[in-house]
């Protein structure tokens, strides 16, 4: 009986080490699976980070490349128009300027006959500012007699401050020789010419950066060398000076 009782006793024992192991090992993989599902979580949280840390990067760096290049164009395309303004009111003041009462005296008169020269020339009406009227009314009735007598009409607008317009009394045709428009076609030749020069330069400072930097940095150099050469001459002169004392 006794004997009975050891061995179930034993049995109990075996199965319940047994038990314990294999519950043991369930623990311990289980808690591997966990352990390598958290490690793999977190390698991708991390590469997702380094990822997004990168591209915000990139982005941050293209977007501050492009504003550089958008505030550099907005200060030339500034740069550009203001040299234009400057240019046109030069060019408008030198026009108006030009067109003074001397040169109109002459300039009328010829345009006025050339036009009536045409065969089918209507009526003609001269345009001129109130002032220029005022002190060539005389004279350009003198000039323009045959004319006159034709239909020819010589008036003032006050819309001209300077130049004069000439044209059909109908309003078929005209020549505009205002001082604002032939300053206008002056402006629309020099601001594509501004902007091709401005190219130019700006293209001419490109290629001299580099040279510029190499001359920096030859330049930089230069007194450490004409330094070590003065120490030489030194060094020399004493080992002379301490020879002779010998």
């Amino acid at each position: 009986m006794d004997v009975q009782l050891q061995e179930l006793i034993d049995k109990i024992k075996r199965d319940g080490v047994a038990t314990a192991e294999t519950e043991a090992q369930n623990i311990v993989s289980e808690a591997e699976k966990k352990a390598a599902s958290i490690i793999r979580d977190a390698e991708e949280k991390a590469d997702s980070i380094i990822k997004n840390a990168k591209a915000e990067t990139e982005r941050m760096e293209k977007a501050s490349e492009d504003a550089i290049t958008q505030a550099g164009r907005n200060l030339i395309i500034s740069f550009r128009d203001g040299i234009n303004r400057e240019l046109s009111a030069l060019v408008s003041s030198g026009t108006e300027s030009a067109l003074d009462k001397d040169v109109l005296k002459k300039l009328v008169p010829e345009t006025v006959k050339a036009w009536a020269a045409n065969a089918d020339a209507a009526d003609l009406t001269v345009l001129l500012s109130a002032k220029d009227l005022k002190a060539l009314e005389s004279s350009l009735k003198t000039a323009l007699r045959a004319q006159i007598s034709k239909g020819l009409e010589i008036k003032a607008d006050a819309s001209l401050a300077s130049g004069f317009r000439i044209g059909a009394k109908d309003g078929s045709a005209f020549y505009d020789f205002s001082a604002e428009e032939v300053a206008n076609l002056f402006s629309a030749y020099l601001n594509p010419k501004t902007t091709e020069l401005m190219k130019r330069a700006a293209a001419g400072l490109v290629d001299e950066a580099p040279a510029a930097s190499k001359a920096s940095e030859e330049k930089e150099s230069e007194p450490a060398v004409k330094k070590t050469t003065r120490r030489g001459r030194k060094t020399a002169g004493a080992d002379a000076e301490t020879k002779e004392t010998k």
